[in-house]
């Protein structure tokens, strides 16, 4: 027992900051949170006055409306200064996502992702076959 605490805690350490995303047929959220503490570092969502009005979701939101969040998320992650993830990087685990949201939401998370890369984030997608990590950044 006490070697798989030292193991979690380790696996916290290493993946402190996770990408974590809410979708549903009106609204997508993205949100980064420090697995410290489970405190949210950055969030970003349609749900927003700011960008519900620019974005023509109306009775659901498209990949358009995942990328402009991603674009917004990866502005507020570098005011934190947190676009390296303190050169760890921002875990997602893309199948998992998938798995989770669905298929047909693919697209949407994939315009999250390729928004954060766009735009200088430095994201450590999981491979969970491997149990691999792939770091990308532009």
């Amino acid at each position: 027992m006490y070697c798989n605490v030292l193991h979690f805690q380790a696996m916290a350490l290493l993946k402190r900051y996770v990408l974590r995303l809410f979708i549903s047929i009106k609204y997508i959220t993205a949100n980064v949170v420090d697995r410290n503490n489970g405190r949210i570092v950055a969030t970003a969502s349609t749900v927003e006055h700011s960008l519900k009005n620019t974005l023509e979701c109306g009775r659901s939101c498209n990949a358009k409306a995942a990328s402009v969040v991603g674009e917004v998320l990866a502005m507020r992650l570098k005011v934190e200064g947190l676009e390296q993830g303190q050169g760890r990087g921002i875990h997602v685990d893309v199948n998992k996502e998938i798995e989770k949201k669905g298929f047909k939401n693919q697209t949407k998370i994939w315009a999250v992702v390729n928004a954060l890369k766009n735009n200088g984030i430095k994201l450590i997608l999981e491979d969970d076959d491997s149990g691999r990590s792939i770091s990308h950044q532009r």
